[in-house]
């Protein structure tokens, strides 16, 4: 439906669409009052849910692909030196803690059933995963307010680790057998997330105790970040516990369960199958816009800060999220992230659509499918 806009107008146009990052951090209030007035609370308590994983994918492929592509000297310095963009991402962790809050006083009020409480946790959760990706998006700028902003954002989810590991881990070793965040050919889901679970918080800590070295700093002394932003996601704990007991301690756990899950879920498709090739001094090649699948769906990249043009990303990570671009020549995947999470859950499904598209891009290049070196 899009393709048809004028690339110039949509540019235009989408300055404002960034603001539907909004209607996920809403609608589970919106979906609260609906309960209140119409009952059905259990249901109503899936209804982010429902949102991000059933709707969305459908408007998306309705509306299609985003027919913009930002230029490179007309439109890049343009768009990056404007602080509007800024301002959006920055404006998301007080209202993510907010929300946050709210939903935990909801969750202990006995609005609703075992049930319910299940549902409101998955839909908080959801709306986490999408506070990463704006915490994932102000973790790789330099400034150090956004460095900080994305590290309290990560703290909400107690998810800290991630700063440390995806910076200075993923985007060093992404497509190569060193990365527990890059999925293997015909490796399923269900044993892609404890390998990466485990494997992404122990280098976190790995990457943090050789940076300290370097500076001959103890990993226990105040200069370890990980000490804080873990430390704050304890007092947040401890916080949802004194106001809410036993209740507010399992909610806030839970949503960050779900939403460091979702995060890692999105890992696994962003880089399924890719490898990068090893050159004859042992090293790997120089990552590229084709070790990473890429999504240019336009309604799930205004809501996910164009984290699915995932492969100009990794090629320029401090390029912001309104200047990244679509390549034609990068790996393809053929839906948006919602709609290949769920595909993710299913792996005989996964599969029968994933691998074909794997084999096919490396087509003369069989070999590459068969790398079989893992993590210790």
């Amino acid at each position: 439906m899009l393709e048809q806009v004028s690339p110039a107008l949509m540019l235009r146009v989408k300055r404002w669409c960034y603001l539907f990052f909004l209607l996920p951090l809403l609608f589970p209030v919106a979906s609260y009052f609906a309960a209140e007035s119409w009952g059905y609370a259990d249901f109503f308590a899936f209804g982010t849910v429902l949102f991000v994983f059933v709707l969305v994918p459908a408007i998306d492929q309705w509306l299609g692909h985003d027919p913009s592509n930002p230029d490179e000297t007309l439109d890049v310095p343009r768009l990056a030196s404007e602080q509007y963009y800024r301002w959006l991402t920055m404006g998301s962790v007080p209202a993510y803690f907010l929300l946050i809050l709210w939903a935990g006083s909801i969750f202990t009020d006995g609005t609703f059933s075992l049930l319910g409480q299940v549902g409101w946790i998955l839909s908080i959760g959801t709306v986490g995963a999408l506070a990463i990706t704006i915490a994932h998006e102000m973790i790789h700028k330099d400034e150090k307010s956004e460095q900080w902003l994305g590290g309290v954002l990560l703290s909400m989810v107690c998810y800290g680790g991630f700063k440390v590991e995806h910076l200075r881990g993923h985007h060093v070793n992404v497509s190569t057998p060193e990365d527990a965040s890059s999925a293997r050919f015909n490796q399923s889901l269900y044993e892609f997330l404890p390998h990466a679970y485990y494997h992404n918080f122990r280098n976190a800590w790995l990457l943090q105790k050789k940076n300290l070295e370097r500076k001959n700093k103890s990993l226990w002394s105040y200069s370890n970040e990980l000490i804080w932003w873990y430390g704050l996601s304890i007092l947040q704990l401890v916080l949802f516990s004194v106001l809410w007991g036993w209740q507010g301690a399992i909610f806030f756990l839970g949503q960050s369960f779900i939403a460091l899950t979702l995060l890692e879920i999105v890992n696994y498709l962003e880089h399924y199958g890719l490898h990068r090739r090893k050159l004859e001094n042992g090293r790997y090649e120089r990552v590229m816009p084709e070790h990473s699948w890429n999504s240019n769906y336009f309604l799930t990249n205004l809501f996910l800060f164009h984290l699915q043009r995932h492969s100009d990303h990794h090629a320029n990570a401090k390029h912001r999220y309104q200047v990244l671009r679509h390549y034609d020549d990068a790996p393809q995947l053929p839906a948006g992230y919602p709609a290949m999470v769920l595909l993710a859950l299913v792996p005989p499904l996964w599969r029968r659509v994933m691998n074909p598209k794997v084999e096919a891009y490396y087509q003369g290049e069989e070999f590459q499918l068969t790398n079989k070196q893992v993590l210790s």
